[in-house]
């Protein structure tokens, strides 16, 4: 746990599955996990870190943080294996995310602005990287329940599209670590709903996989937004740090990972 400065981050991260699961291990989760951490307590999140919980113990851990008061804003990371609409916990049992979602609805959190990560499978197809004109996709498109149970004040990231895999690999995955790596070379200082679109920008135009079935293969992160003032979630710390690399130039360094596999 680091200082806060009025704002929260939970991060829960499933990296190793109990052994009558059959849920591969995911080696790159910890390396995503800390530097998630250090990422958000250098903007001043007071941060807690929840590794390879359980189902039951991953609702109660978001349950209990949406009823508890903030001052600032809310983040909420999940990485595990998924399928559409759900997570799984270490125990192999399905967290539904329409559930976690609905759980800051309540009136202590309805208010706040919220964020939320997901690094997870959505499905099983796989991304050959056919060009688009849109990052974020409707409600149409993920599913009518888990659209609707985003509450007010609230903005959520997927590393992919519906029906789709994620990549991940021992050196953790392309979408947290891109995450990470704007914000800490001046990402902090956008809008929330800018800063995620240069992450997308970022992935779709600049990573592919290398190695067996998923050469060549890409990803395309998605955002559903209930979103209705501007969002600054990492702008009131660290203020006068310089930006040592502004999130347009970052956007011409190409960040390719080796040896992948779905997350």
């Amino acid at each position: 746990m680091c200082s806060s400065s009025g704002s929260r981050a939970l991060i829960v991260s499933v990296s190793s599955f109990y052994p009558d699961v059959e849920l591969s291990a995911r080696p790159g989760t910890a390396r995503d996990t800390w530097k998630l951490h250090r990422a958000l307590c250098s903007r001043g999140f007071s941060t807690r870190i929840l590794n390879d919980p359980d189902a039951e113990e991953i609702h109660e851990a978001f349950k209990s943080e949406s009823e508890q008061a903030v001052d600032g804003c809310f983040v909420g990371v999940i990485s595990s294996h998924g399928e559409e609409g759900l997570v799984f916990g270490a125990d192999g049992r399905p967290v539904q995310l329409s559930k976690i979602y609905s759980y800051f609805g309540g009136p202590t959190m309805a208010a706040k602005n919220k964020l939320f990560l997901i690094q997870a499978c959505r499905g099983h197809l796989l991304d050959d990287g056919v060009e688009i004109e849109t990052d974020s996709v409707g409600c149409e498109d993920s599913g009518m329940s888990e659209c609707a149970s985003v509450p007010p004040n609230t903005v959520v990231m997927y590393a992919t599209a519906p029906g789709y895999g994620a990549f991940m690999n021992r050196m953790g995955s392309i979408f947290l670590q891109t995450f990470c790596k704007l914000l800490e070379d001046g990402g902090a200082e956008l809008e929330v709903t800018r800063l995620l679109t240069q992450i997308s920008h970022h992935i779709a135009h600049h990573f592919s996989a290398r190695g067996g079935e998923l050469q060549g293969r890409k990803e395309m992160p998605c955002i559903i937004s209930r979103l209705t003032t501007d969002f600054y979630p990492f702008i009131d710390c660290g203020k006068n740090r310089s930006f040592r690399l502004s999130a347009t130039e970052l956007l011409d360094h190409p960040y390719t990972i080796r040896k992948n596999s779905i997350s």
